[in-house]
């Protein structure tokens, strides 16, 4: 039993089909796969991306009568509040925004790492779920519409040689909850989604291409070092707008570790601060870090 059910109300699932939506990261990966998936469910899509070109190519594999390819930046609140304009002044609605951008650090330790880097990452992947949440919340308290933030299972993970992800997917979590309890007296409902390892270009170059990445990766337990498919993750994401679930995680297996972090960590912490491989990996990233 998937025991996020038990948090689901007993409703009807809210019907997409004729909805407007909106996605920011559209343009690749997570967020192309949800524009499409809401396109199939009969949702009309803004697809919101940094990059003009993704974002209207997405638009087109949908059909310009069903979907808007915009260009903007996350980071920049007035641009957001443009492109939400520009979806209320083709659809005049908004029933259901997707707060999806993100990107990873250079890796780096804390003690090394660029501080300019960790404010890009920190800007995009929080302050760009705000600037986003900002500018789409009163028309989703028009329509008692439905908001989704993508955090990460990385919000309880160790943060080592990237802690600017973490930390950021650790606050868009916090965010995320926030949202949903300010946001309930208006008749609109939140989730905070967590992924796992997705099978994106982000992450095969994280963690792939990478050989720090690579180490940590395979030091995760099997179980949870299994990836899932961007599509798969949008099938989440989607699911729980239809479900207005608060929550959702995928690969399931990441679950007890989030039901039970409060006690893992610590140990987890004590661990692995006397773990001599994870002492010679951040000590060869530093090195390569100092070799420029």
């Amino acid at each position: 039993m998937n025991p996020w059910r038990l948090f689901r109300p007993v409703a009807p699932v809210n019907d997409l089909d004729g909805q407007v939506a909106l996605v920011t990261g559209g343009g690749h990966g997570i967020g192309r796969e949800t524009a499409h998936a809401f396109a199939a469910r009969g949702a009309s899509v803004a697809v919101v991306d940094l990059d003009p070109a993704a974002a209207k190519k997405v638009a087109a594999e949908i059909g310009e009568h069903r979907a808007l390819g915009i260009a903007a930046d996350v980071r920049d609140s007035e641009a957001l509040r443009t492109a939400v304009g520009e979806v209320l002044g083709r659809w005049d609605r908004l029933d259901v925004a997707v707060a999806n951008a993100g990107v990873t650090p250079v890796p780096a330790t804390v003690r090394m790492g660029d501080p300019a880097d960790f404010e890009r990452v920190v800007s995009v992947n929080l302050f760009g779920v705000l600037n986003t949440a900002q500018a789409v919340v009163e028309p989703l308290v028009q329509r008692r519409g439905h908001l989704v933030v993508v955090a990460s299972a990385a919000a309880f993970c160790p943060p080592v040689g990237g802690a600017a992800y973490m930390v950021s997917k650790a606050a868009v979590e916090q965010l995320g909850r926030a949202l949903r309890l300010e946001l309930a007296p208006y008749g609109v409902t939140a989730t905070v989604a967590y992924f796992g390892v997705v099978d994106t270009r982000l992450a095969r170059t994280t963690l792939d291409d990478d050989p720090l990445g690579a180490a940590l990766d395979a030091m995760l337990p099997r179980p949870l070092r299994r990836r899932i498919s961007a599509r798969t993750a949008a099938e989440v994401i989607v699911s729980a707008v239809e479900n207005r679930s608060p929550r959702s995680m995928a690969p399931s297996a990441w679950e007890p570790l989030s039901w039970f972090r409060g006690i893992v960590n610590p140990v987890l912490d004590r661990v692995l601060v006397r773990d001599s491989r994870l002492h010679a990996l951040i000590r060869d990233l530093e090195d390569r870090l100092l070799a420029g």
